[in-house]
């Protein structure tokens, strides 16, 4: 017996049947083009070992045009052969499936070389993309079809082809991007002439006996994108084409509508998919912010469609699938959508990680082998590098005791949790708790402990995190408070309150001070708030009103220093998203300030300009940084007794909890 029957029954597509409805779905891990394939390799293996139904890899090109970026990886050499079929046996060596995502960029290619329909250029990228002619066009589709043709030669189950998220295929569909008015243009059966064309193509080459998916996009969130009836359209001819299912896509990559971050709500995005259901003969796959068994088993469970597609929780838990079906679910690390290690990284060109898992990606140089002398192990601070040091060492076998004064795990992370749009911290600071737990920690909590209280240990960790930085504010009266105030709920802001600091904190607490209620917890909230509609009623599922948030309980002002725009160093492809909602709130968001003093009357500023004014507030929040909370380590240093300093302790800046937990788990897998 299992809890999730609905996500552990098979899967027939006729030439072979999968043994669960779970899809890892396409991440870019950016080791293929850093030629790495025994990590490629020992990446997906590890997650075959998982369990996992099947597996789509990162975006392949089919030619040098249509890469994501200059060098992107794709089979156009002997070498590149050689190194996918490396990929395959590994995987089939381990159990598993896995198919080949061919993705073309068309105008989102971060090159000069990039080509498109039309010459309409793209808000995310510089370059304005070639208008392919006829030739061209059939040198796309020929192209295509023998990467499908190759992927299947060098041992992948499948492909699939990207026709979704605003790229090359998804591009021709809609008058957005496509002015053609020859047989690739104008109406809209000429406009989805050619993913038809390529999906028909492909099947010829690869034969009945090869899975071949396309990624639909369902709902494209951009003005002058699909109406639902030419999805419906485009649906039955694809399928007629001979595809073997269907992976269902939202949104383009240059709405301004959020899709995965974290501050989406689950499932957010599965009763689209579910308009599809029963319209076409072969298996439909729901995505988008399933991240636990739970949540994936009620998706099927309702219809909503046949398999789910889930990716970056396979980057914090290889083994999601065997721990479900196990009845293990609370030892499933969870993936809390942040972005930062994974999306983020891709964006920056750097190798895609797990904030929660650092071996992602990392399995053949991060190993946590067992220990060859168990030491006893202090761990002082239950934040994240504290706990994750504390539970790879345990794991490895050591002795570990962890400290901390507060009464309760989780450090900054339980002040991230109160966040707005943040909940799945929640989930976060509970698996840890458990994992503690199950890798038997003692765990000492209400306890400061002393330099002189840890003799006796082989290993001290100073993971102590930070304290709130003071800016040096001239303070003559007024209510003057740090984040850590408000969020641990030890101080209330009054109506009107000036945050000072613009870095993710202060975006942080402008979120909380501006919202009573999480929309991340009401879907239908949600929508309003984004203006998502009923893409049935309403041309690309964008409402007509637009964005509908809910009144802020409060005036809120967010400053800093610096002269550049707030919010500029926030995460890749999140932090607009942060912009976006705090300007919804009507936050007045002012760089270039400095503060002179706080009074009755409220926060003097001057500004750039030199102008000087008064901000009429009722409280001002501090969040202008932290420092390192290191008085332990002090005191263990004056003491000549070696410890390791790690986390805020080690680094203060940002409260970055990706370096926190990645270098705990580093430190601790060395000991």
């Amino acid at each position: 017996m299992t809890d999730y029957p609905h996500l552990f029954r098979p899967l027939d597509l006729g030439h072979v049947t999968l043994p669960n409805r779970v899809l890892m779905g396409s991440m870019h891990t950016g080791l293929e083009e850093l030629g790495e394939f025994d990590r490629v390799a020992a990446y997906y293996a590890r997650r075959a070992e998982g369990g996992v139904g099947l597996m789509v890899t990162g975006g392949m090109a089919p030619n040098r045009e249509g890469g994501v970026l200059p060098g992107a990886a794709g089979l156009f050499t002997d070498q590149d052969m050689a190194n996918h079929g490396q990929v395959c046996r590994a995987v089939h060596d381990a159990g598993g499936r896995i198919a080949m995502q061919i993705l073309h960029a068309g105008r989102y290619a971060y090159s000069d070389a990039c080509v498109a329909p039309s010459p309409v250029k793209s808000p995310i990228s510089p370059f304005p993309p070639a208008e392919l002619d006829e030739d061209g066009i059939e040198k796309q589709i020929a192209d295509m079809v023998e990467a499908a043709r190759r992927a299947k030669s060098v041992g992948y189950d499948g492909v699939e082809i990207m026709g979704s998220e605003g790229y090359f295929l998804n591009q021709f569909l809609v008058t957005h991007t496509n002015k053609r008015q020859d047989r690739w243009g104008g109406s809209y059966a000429n406009r989805m002439r050619l993913p038809v064309e390529v999906v028909r193509r492909v099947r010829e080459a690869v034969g009945p006996d090869f899975i071949l998916i396309y990624r639909l996009s369902m709902i494209d969130l951009v003005p002058n994108g699909s109406t639902w009836d030419e999805v419906m359209e485009l649906v039955q001819a694809i399928e007629n084409a001979g595809t073997s299912i269907f992976n269902t896509g939202i949104g383009w990559h240059e709405a301004r509508i959020p899709t995965i971050a974290t501050s989406v709500p689950r499932r957010a995005f599965a009763w689209v998919t579910k308009k599809l259901m029963g319209h076409v003969s072969i298996p439909v796959i729901t995505s988008n912010r399933i991240n636990t068994p739970e949540v994936a088993e009620s998706v099927l469970a309702e219809g909503c469609a046949d398999m789910v597609s889930m990716a970056r929780p396979f980057l914090a838990d290889p083994d999601f699938v065997l721990k479900a079906k196990a009845g293990r679910s609370r030892e499933i690390a969870p993936c809390i959508a942040c972005n930062q290690a994974c999306l983020d990284h891709t964006f920056e060109m750097k190798v895609a990680t797990c904030l929660v898992n650092p071996q992602a990606a990392h399995e053949t140089e991060l190993v946590y082998s067992p220990a060859g002398v168990v030491k006893k192990v202090a761990v002082v601070g239950a934040g994240p590098a504290g706990m994750s040091a504390a539970m790879v060492a345990a794991e490895r076998g050591h002795k570990v005791t962890l400290f901390d004064k507060a009464d309760e795990v989780g450090g900054q992370l339980n002040m991230a949790k109160m966040v707005p749009g943040k909940e799945e911290f929640h989930g976060l600071v509970r698996w840890f708790a458990d994992m503690l737990d199950l890798r038997g920690v003692d765990l000492r909590l209400g306890v400061a402990v002393s330099a002189d209280g840890l003799a006796g240990f082989d290993e001290v960790i100073v993971a102590t995190g930070v304290i709130p930085r003071d800016p040096g504010l001239v303070i003559e009266g007024g209510h003057v408070v740090t984040y850590v105030d408000i969020l641990t709920g030890r101080e209330e802001a009054g109506e009107r309150v000036a945050v000072i600091g613009a870095g993710g904190i202060g975006f942080d607490v402008s979120e909380y001070l501006t919202t009573d209620e999480s929309p991340t917890e009401d879907l239908d909230a949600w929508l309003e708030e984004w203006g998502v509609a009923d893409p049935g009623a309403h041309r690309s599922g964008l409402a007509p009103e637009g964005p509908q948030p809910a009144a802020s309980p409060r005036k809120v002002s967010l400053f800093q220093r610096k002269s550049e725009r707030p919010g500029k160093r926030l995460g890749k492809t999140t932090g607009w998203i942060h912009r976006a909602s705090l300007q919804m709130k009507q936050v007045q968001m002012v760089g270039g300030v400095t503060y002179d003093k706080v009074d009755a009357e409220g926060l003097h500023i001057t500004r750039q300009d030199g102008t000087s004014e008064i901000v009429p507030v009722d409280t001002v929040v501090l969040c202008a940084g932290q420092l390192s909370e290191r008085s332990l380590a002090d005191a263990l240093d004056a003491k000549g007794v070696a410890c390791h300093v790690i986390g805020g302790a080690d680094v203060a800046a940002e409260l970055d909890a990706k370096r926190a937990i990645g270098q705990g788990a580093r430190l601790a897998a060395e000991l």
